[in-house]
């Protein structure tokens, strides 16, 4: 096995796509003309966005959505950076809540969690022993 996509469901793909583009510096890889699915080209694993509608088509049951959620959901996404305090402000600036500022870790690792417009959560970290 190996790991091909992380897909985020969200009220609005294009928004997603656009936030996760100035807030991290991340680039467009594809937009569906529906508007109901994007990536971002963010390495070996794709970054994936996905409409609620089609998260209701393939869970018919439903699903809980991080946007509609008051906590953050039990799942985060990771961003490594050399400078996590810049990246940290460079989201806030683009519409991130702050959740937890910038610390290091017994480990050494410079830690922090913003969360998405969309309702993401996302660590902005160090890389291990970097």
């Amino acid at each position: 096995m190996k790991l091909g996509y992380t897909i985020i469901y969200v009220p609005q793909v294009s928004k997603s796509l656009d936030f996760f583009e100035k807030a991290f510096g991340l680039r467009r890889k594809f937009l569906h003309e529906s508007g109901d699915y994007g990536e971002l080209d963010t390495g070996e694993t794709t970054l994936a966005f996905a409409s609620h509608e089609l998260g209701e088509h393939n869970f018919p049951k439903g699903y809980v959505a991080a946007s509609d959620s008051l906590l953050p959901l039990g799942v985060e996404i990771a961003f490594t950076t050399v400078d996590v305090r810049l990246a940290f402000e460079a989201s806030i600036a683009a519409g991130a809540k702050a959740m937890k500022e910038p610390e290091v870790k017994p480990w050494g690792q410079t830690v922090a969690y913003v969360r998405c417009p969309d309702g993401t959560l996302v660590e902005l970290c160090t890389p291990i022993g970097g």
